[in-house]
C-alpha cells in the first residue's frame, strides 16, 4: 500500500495526474485509513477537470465501514467474531447464567455483520470495474470505431465505469444517461494490478 501510495506521489510530482489517482485508489484498497492518502488522493481529484458524482446505494449507507477497513481486516474481524461464537456457545454449555446469555446474542450479532461485511467487502472488489483516464484528453465515440461520432470528451483522473470491451475499444459509462466508447491505452482499470486484485 504504502508502494502505490509514494508511485502515486512520484506520479504526481511529473504532472501525470490520471496515473497519480489511479495509484493512489489502488493504494487506498490495501491502507483505506491512511490520512496522508486521504489527503493526496482528495487534493489529486480537486484537480480533475471533470466532475462524476459518485452515487450512495443501500449498502454503502448499511455498511458504512466497509471502506475503512481492507479486505485482509474484515477477515481477521469475521474470524475473531467466529471464535468469540464459538467460545461463549462452549462455556454456555457448561455454565449457565443469563450474562452468558446476553453474550451469546452478542456474539451471534457479531458474527452475522462482521460475515456479511466480508462478504460484502469480497464482492466489492471481485466486482470493481472502476478505470482511471489516464491520457490528457480523450474522445468518447458512440461505436468502438475512429469514424464513429464524437459524443464528448473526458480529462486525465476522471473515474469511469468499465462495462465490456471489444478489441482493443472499451465501453465506458460516466453517469446513468452519459457513456460511450473509448480508443486504446486511454483507461486503466483500478483493480487490475492491485495487491488484492488476485
Amino acid at each position: 500500500g504504502h508502494l502505490l501510495f509514494n508511485l502515486g506521489n512520484a506520479y504526481y510530482r511529473m504532472d501525470e495526474l490520471g496515473e497519480a489517482v489511479l495509484h493512489y485508489e489502488r493504494a487506498r484498497a490495501v491502507i483505506p485509513r491512511d490520512a496522508d492518502l486521504r489527503f493526496n488522493l482528495a487534493h489529486a481529484k480537486d484537480q480533475v477537470i471533470d466532475s462524476v458524482a459518485g452515487a450512495q446505494g443501500l449498502v454503502d449507507v448499511t455498511f458504512f465501514w466497509i471502506d475503512s477497513i481492507n479486505l485482509q481486516e474484515s477477515f481477521w474481524i469475521f474470524a475473531a467474531a467466529n471464535f468469540l461464537f464459538w467460545a461463549v456457545l462452549a462455556v454456555r454449555h457448561f455454565i449457565r447464567s443469563e450474562l452468558l446469555y446476553y453474550a451469546l446474542l452478542f456474539a451471534v450479532a457479531f458474527w452475522l455483520v462482521s460475515g456479511i461485511s466480508l462478504g460484502v467487502k469480497w464482492i466489492r472488489i471481485k466486482t470493481d470495474n472502476r478505470a482511471v483516464v489516464v491520457q490528457k484528453e480523450i474522445e468518447v465515440r458512440s461505436g468502438p470505431d475512429i469514424h464513429d461520432t464524437v459524443l464528448f470528451k473526458l480529462h486525465e483522473g476522471t473515474i469511469v465505469r468499465l462495462e465490456r470491451s471489444e478489441g482493443q475499444w472499451s465501453l465506458v459509462r460516466v453517469s446513468e444517461n452519459k457513456r460511450g466508447w473509448t480508443g486504446p491505452e486511454a483507461i486503466v482499470p483500478v483493480r487490475a494490478l492491485g495487491p488484492e486484485a488476485a
